[in-house]
């Protein structure tokens, strides 16, 4: 399919991206629960863990603010503050996500579009962008695999608050390293040709080199602009790769 072809909202593409990612919802339920658990633990309510993952819908950026409220700060304002620059800091890379969408969901109503960013995850957007690749034209199919990340996402975070006695600690589990795993298997997925390889090796540099400097948000948007900066230096035109 190229690029030129219509882009569509349907259900069946909607359950196209509920089937795609079916198995990762497992682990971001699980992963949820364990927000959930150390939400508890951070003296928030069940009702109140639930809540901010549905404003702020960010493992990283959530489990980041955990860590910013069992630290504590000197006032109330200090600690509000410290949760929102944590939060916009490390949700800053879905600037980038939603600029590589809008070929996708540029044409779309405001609502389906915004509304379907509004859900997008890090994992949805692998999948899309893998899917999109692969000649997928059907928007519905970023809402589905958006949604079903955000429904178990939601539904984990309540039961491990609730249940937190149970739930063990989410590090004991490897969900750390399980969406490690799961983006170093998607950017395999995605490169198509010897001329990527760069790109991802300049991005990947950049990101361990300020993952190790503690800037872990801004890390991850550096090399995102670094890595799109490289790619399309290297991308004359016609589109064929330099």
């Amino acid at each position: 399919m190229s690029d030129t072809a219509p882009v569509t909202f349907t259900l069946a593409g909607i359950l196209r991206g509920l089937k795609r990612t079916a198995g990762l919802s497992v682990g971001v339920f699980v992963y949820g629960a364990g927000f959930g658990l150390m939400a508890v633990q951070a003296k928030l309510s069940a009702w109140q863990a639930v809540a901010m993952s549905i404003a702020v819908f960010s493992g990283s950026a959530q489990l980041a603010a955990i860590g910013v409220l069992n630290a504590g700060a000197s006032s109330l304002a200090a600690m509000a503050w410290a949760l929102v620059a944590t939060i916009l800091v490390i949700n800053a890379r879905y600037t980038l996500f939603s600029a590589t969408m809008r070929p996708w969901l540029g044409a779309l109503p405001p609502a389906k579009s915004y509304g379907t960013l509004f859900i997008l995850g890090d994992g949805s957007w692998m999948v899309s962008m893998d899917a999109y690749e692969r000649g997928e034209r059907d928007a519905g199919f970023v809402f589905g695999s958006s949604a079903s990340g955000c429904f178990v996402w939601f539904l984990g975070t309540w039961i491990g608050a609730v249940a937190g006695n149970i739930v063990p600690d989410p590090q004991r589990l490897g969900l750390d390293f399980f969406f490690a795993a799961f983006a170093a298997a998607m950017a395999t997925g995605l490169t198509r040709k010897r001329a990527d390889i760069p790109v991802i090796v300049l991005a990947a540099a950049i990101g361990i080199l300020g993952a190790g400097m503690g800037a872990y948000g801004s890390a991850i948007v550096v090399a995102g602009l670094a890595g799109g900066a490289v790619a399309w230096l290297r991308t004359p035109a016609d589109g064929a790769t330099r």
